[in-house]
């Protein structure tokens, strides 16, 4: 059977690959896309989507506890955990049969089944029905990511999860143990503790969230342990000693090894690309530590084979991948898109108080030699957020003393995830303190905060 000709082939249907075979049906050219799994990939099926369905649940119980201090009664609550897991994946359902829809709409070639490349140009996908062969001059690896396992910490299902367990949990966890307090590990953590489990993070760096500046670690992890969440810092599980509905971990810090006893083990400690099985090798493409190595165009250096998203690397975000995939459609179309900044890419953690950040830490400016001037605005200074309840939270702003340029911002407390998007347009469009001082913001709102920290940043502030 002859192979089936395409401009473009795109591998993974998750929002790199399905953004990216979009992007070029929009530009005219005949998009074929595979996908082994789901249409939506991780994210969409076991990923951001179904994870902020959860958190939306443990945030609407918190505030429930909160009713009096609103003027409201609210007697004998309580959660359904089945029913929470059912909306997170109805949730998940809605929007993964959205993507064929939209595969359909822009007369997208959808192929279900396992692809390899057998030669340059080439795609071969093991499909229900057989194997089928496909080609292309321009090939898109969008294959994403999965859980990284450590030797003895091996996810089983019932002790011990990897984040679809904990999407699909068998039980509610009694006393919990997350290993890895990145975005993934802090917002489980977040969410069994909110619903009451007895939750302890363990991060083997000096401090949680090790990505983020460090001042809003430290907020974040004060306002965990107001929330009866443990943090072990400097911290490593040695071992697990699994027995019936118990877990024994070996915890070694500061030199000590200790036993603490759980009953249910979450892992979140990283993750590994999806590059097995594919024909990389063959084709000559580099692979580093489980990453396809690429250009700032997401070139691999084999003629016409591109990767985007988490397969190629850090940061390991949706919007990331989505973009890489726009580009690399326009790139294959004959456009000049501009690369990628891996710096102008916010970071969000939905976890109670959110964080959300852009840009360098006032740590990596340093490093990196500038001179800066910092900015910070407390959350009980903003009436909006003493009036909505939430008046614990914090933004810090890093600006180039010489420029004006808004070098990075970092935020922990409600909705800023939302709030960042602000700061990340203001990057793109170049802008300095100026622009961001005169700039009018709509009061009573979470964003006068913004202005307060640019304020003071060079000496201005108005409402501290």
């Amino acid at each position: 059977m002859a192979a089936k000709s395409f401009d473009m082939i795109v591998i993974g249907a998750g929002p790199g690959g399905y953004v990216a075979a979009i992007r070029g049906a929009q530009l005219g050219l005949n998009v074929a896309i595979v996908e082994r799994e789901h249409m939506g990939g991780i994210c969409l099926n076991w990923g951001c989507i179904p994870t902020k369905a959860m958190l939306r649940s443990s945030e609407v119980f918190h505030l429930m506890h909160r009713a009096k201090e609103f003027g409201l009664k609210a007697d004998g609550i309580d959660y359904d955990l089945d029913a929470v897991v059912k909306r997170s994946r109805g949730v998940a359902k809605q929007l993964a049969s959205g993507v064929g829809h939209l595969m359909k709409k822009n007369k997208i070639t959808t192929v279900m089944g396992e692809a390899t490349l057998p030669a340059k140009g080439k795609v071969s996908v093991k499909t229900d029905r057989g194997t089928e062969e496909l080609e292309s001059k321009a090939i898109v690896l969008a294959t994403g990511a999965r859980a990284r396992e450590l030797p003895g910490l091996e996810a089983d299902g019932d002790l011990v999860w990897t984040y679809k367990h904990a999407l699909l949990p068998p039980r509610m966890p009694k006393k919990l143990l997350v290993i890895g307090s990145g975005a993934i590990g802090i917002e489980f953590a977040s969410f069994y503790n909110t619903l009451g489990a007895d939750t302890t993070v363990v991060e083997v760096m000096d401090r949680i969230l090790p990505v983020e500046d460090a001042e809003i670690s430290a907020f974040a992890k004060k306002a965990f342990q107001k929330q009866k969440m443990k943090i072990m810092e400097k911290a490593t599980v040695k071992k697990l000693d699994r027995a019936k509905g118990k877990v024994t971990a070996h915890i070694e810090t500061g030199g000590k090894t200790e036993k603490h006893e759980f009953d249910t083990v979450i892992s979140a400690v990283g993750i590994v690309g999806n590059v097995e099985n594919l024909g990389l090798d063959e084709l000559g493409v580099k692979v580093d530590r489980t990453h396809v190595i690429v250009d700032e165009y997401c070139r691999t250096g084999v003629d016409g084979l591109y990767a985007i998203g988490d397969l190629a690397g850090a940061p390991w975000l949706a919007h990331k991948a989505s973009h890489e995939g726009v580009m690399v459609a326009e790139l294959i179309a004959g456009g000049h898109p501009h690369p990628v900044r891996p710096d102008s890419i916010a970071g969000c953690t939905y976890c109670h108080p959110q964080i959300a950040s852009v840009g360098m830490t006032e740590a990596q400016a340093k490093e990196k030699g500038y001179k800066i001037k910092v900015g910070r605005f407390p959350f009980i200074g903003n009436g909006k957020a003493i009036a909505l309840g939430e008046a614990e939270g914090m933004m810090k702003t890093v600006f180039d003393e010489k420029t004006g340029e808004l070098l990075g911002a970092h935020m922990v407390g409600a909705e800023v995830t939302e709030l960042i998007q602000g700061y990340v347009v203001g990057r793109q469009l170049e802008t300095t303190e100026e622009d961001l001082m005169n700039a009018v913001f709509p009061h009573p709102t979470l964003s006068e905060m913004m202005h307060e920290t640019v304020l003071d940043a060079y000496d201005r502030v108005i409402h501290i």
